[in-house]
């Protein structure tokens, strides 16, 4: 009999791709993991995983059984939403992650949703970077990310997770007043492939949209300034020490002295906002009705 728990540790070794962060991400010990995975491949009577220089990775009879594990996890969230929802679950707290303007312009006005629609459900919000609240959520640290699309992401249809779409934003060439194209209606960003870039670091995704839209115009960005603070970034926009991508709904209520804000010209990079759950968990009486709240609060 395989035991549920050590298909689990099994997902996460094949997500992280090394005991040490697998352990790390289940808030076990290196040598627990080990062990439960020499168990897991005693109970299978297989060889599930080879360790190498760079990490471990999941031999064929293991990328078998990960198949199937997704599919039983999900089935087990089923379960567990089911007893919630027999046992009249309409208390306790949901965990929710999301970069800090998704906080802004959908997690708290859920929660003010919530406190009337359902005061009996505590969310609790922890501020995550978009590429790093999916894997809080695939570890169990959270119930639900907000989220954005991004290079590497799970896709929709990732067997592990949920998806259910919020919202889209264009992002805004913002540029020092004084700079050449300040009186256009619209930039066209080939017009800035010879300026210097302010960008969030990479591994951001809000990176990765700036330099694939700087790649379609048919230039690469020369970055000379990081931040993932979008005020920062457009603080040294003012100063003028560069030209920056900013998502519009990162610019409201900023201080946006000393520069301009403008459209870009032609197809917009956009930034597309989900929410995400273990596939399985969607039906929980807690996290259904923090999905729903995120939902009207994309729609408003």
């Amino acid at each position: 009999m395989i035991e549920a728990r050590r298909l689990h540790i099994l997902r996460a070794v094949a997500d992280h791709r090394t005991v040490t962060a697998a352990a790390a991400a289940l808030y076990l010990t290196p040598s627990a993991v080990s062990q439960q995975l020499t168990a897991l491949e005693q109970e299978t009577g297989h060889r599930l995983v080879e360790r190498g220089a760079r990490g471990v990775r999941l031999t064929q009879a293991g990328e078998i059984l990960l198949s199937h594990t997704n599919a039983v996890l999900a089935q087990l969230e089923r379960a567990e939403a089911e007893l919630a929802a027999y046992g009249s679950g309409e208390a306790g707290t949901v965990t929710v992650a999301a970069f800090a303007t998704g906080i802004a312009q959908v997690v708290a006005p859920a929660v003010a949703r919530l406190a009337s629609t359902a005061p009996g459900i505590r969310i609790r919000v922890q501020d995550a970077e978009g590429d790093a609240s999916l894997p809080m959520v695939l570890d169990r640290q959270v119930e639900v990310a907000v989220a954005v699309e991004y290079r590497g992401a799970p896709a929709a249809d990732d067997p592990r997770l949920t998806h259910v779409p919020l919202y889209a934003e264009p992002f805004d060439a913002v540029v020092p007043v004084g700079h050449r194209l300040a009186d256009a209606f619209e930039i066209p960003l080939a017009d800035l492939g010879k300026d210097l870039w302010i960008s969030p670091y990479p591994g951001n995704p809000c990176h990765d949209v700036v330099v694939l839209a700087c790649e379609n115009a048919g230039f690469q960005p020369r970055f000379a300034h990081s931040s993932d603070d979008f005020r920062a970034v457009v603080a040294l926009a003012a100063a003028d020490a560069g030209v920056a991508l900013v998502p519009r709904s990162a610019l409201r209520g900023m201080d946006l002295a000393g520069v301009v804000v403008r459209p870009v010209d032609g197809v917009a990079p956009t930034r597309r906002v989900f929410a995400a759950v273990r596939r399985g968990a969607e039906g929980h009486p807690l996290i259904r009705p923090v999905l729903q709240a995120l939902g009207e609060a994309a729609q408003a």
